[in-house]
């Protein structure tokens, strides 16, 4: 990323920090990057919720088990007989689904029946029936969101992909460089020695398969005939100069790059899952040029390192992939279909998760995943989003530097 790019995603992302910001904290719809006052605080940590002299006290409890719900009845700071109490929580979770939760006495709490999955973020709405009295209470508490409009969102080139099946490729890497094709390469002697009477082509010379490369004036006959190339290609080496003997060395080396080979090193571990036909996607050690090809050769002996030289044919129309040049390969050895993957790209931290962002209108919310196999540019979801959903993929990151500016916590 060049400076001036750097410098526009700094404006972009200053321009979505002052669109959230500008939001109504009221508005149930994303947190405000405003400080917030601190709400009241029990004597267990939970949330203070009060209506008169009757209150609860609300909070999530995880330590040592899944998250679940604690409450604290008491009327005028005194706890109340908590079979006395009928307490039910909704948490209204984007998207409008609405996950609810009875209580019953546990100990010297109230205990609510299910996990508070995550993440954390719901509009939270509690009723409680004490003495023929209905209380309620309604707050918002709010995670890992943000709201960002959608001129916002494309200024900042954030896309959205849809949650769904994807096919896993996993490879491993090998290191190697590139030869000339062996069918393409060709070393040029003359039929009868004699004397070189002309030189037609120099290095780096193309040439055509027929073309003169140089004029011999035979030892025998005296006739003079024309040494040809006898392939198409580029000329790499010349020995070969007027008034000089041809004798029988090689007077020019004549290689076709349009096509080439790449030697890449097996080692032991992966030469088992590597055949004749594996794919393998070849690139360039000084470019992002990528060709395809399949495995042509597997050498059967291995070097002093006990790597094994496996031989890969690329099509090289444009010259890129030069004789002598480095190249990193992926190998594919698997090949897996999965019902729901997200984008490796999407994939970003929050806590001690891994998250990707869900959108739903113009806001984004964290969505904590189980993972399972990751290979290529796919992670496999086992759980925490839903197939259909839209998430974020390029500039994710955005949205999560927005959330942390905003210090949204994990409210207990």
């Amino acid at each position: 990323m060049n400076y001036l790019q750097r410098f526009l995603l700094i404006v972009l992302a200053c321009l979505l920090a002052a669109s959230c910001g500008e939001r109504n904290p009221e508005d149930g719809s994303a947190h405000a990057h405003e400080e917030q006052a601190e709400p009241p605080r029990g004597p267990h940590g939970g949330r203070l919720l009060e209506d008169g002299a009757f209150a609860i006290e609300l909070a999530i409890f995880e330590s040592g088990v899944p998250p679940e719900y604690h409450a604290w009845p008491t009327l005028e700071g005194k706890p109340v007989p908590l079979d006395e109490v009928d307490l039910t929580v909704g948490l209204t979770r984007l998207g409008n689904n609405v996950d609810r939760f009875q209580f019953i006495p546990q100990g010297d709490y109230l205990r609510g029946d299910g996990v508070v999955r995550e993440p954390h973020s719901f509009v939270v709405n509690v009723t409680a029936t004490h003495a023929g009295q209905t209380h309620t209470w309604s707050y918002d508490s709010f995670e890992g969101r943000t709201q960002i409009g959608p001129e916002i969102a494309q200024a900042s080139e954030i896309t959205t992909e849809t949650v769904g099946p994807a096919t896993l490729v996993e490879t491993i890497t090998a290191y190697g460089r590139i030869v000339p094709d062996p069918t393409r390469f060709r070393e040029v002697s003359a039929r009868f020695p004699g004397i070189i009477k002309q030189v037609h082509k120099k290095i780096g010379d193309h040439v055509r398969a027929g073309e003169p490369l140089a004029s011999v004036e035979s030892n025998e006959s005296l006739q003079t005939y024309s040494v040809s190339a006898p392939i198409t290609g580029v000329v790499t080496s010349r020995d070969a100069n007027a008034g000089e003997q041809s004798r029988d060395r090689t007077l020019f080396t004549i290689i076709d790059p349009s096509s080439v080979s790449a030697e890449l090193s097996l080692f032991p571990a992966h030469r088992a899952r590597v055949g004749v036909g594996t794919p393998v996607a070849v690139k360039a050690a000084h470019s992002d040029v990528i060709a395809m090809g399949r495995v042509d050769r597997i050498e059967m002996h291995a070097a002093e390192n006990q790597a094994v030289q496996a031989r890969v044919t690329i099509d090289n129309p444009e010259g890129q992939f030069l004789p002598g040049s480095f190249v990193t390969a992926e190998i594919e050895i698997g090949k897996r279909e999965v019902p729901l993957a997200v984008k490796t790209e999407a994939l970003q931290p929050f806590r001690d998760f891994t998250v990707v962002f869900e959108q739903v209108d113009d806001t984004y919310e964290v969505r904590m995943l189980e993972l399972g196999q990751t290979a290529g540019e796919w992670a496999e979801v086992l759980g925490g989003i839903e197939a259909g959903a839209q998430y974020v993929t390029k500039n994710s990151y955005l949205l999560k530097a927005d959330v942390e500016k905003s210090g949204a916590s994990h409210d207990h």
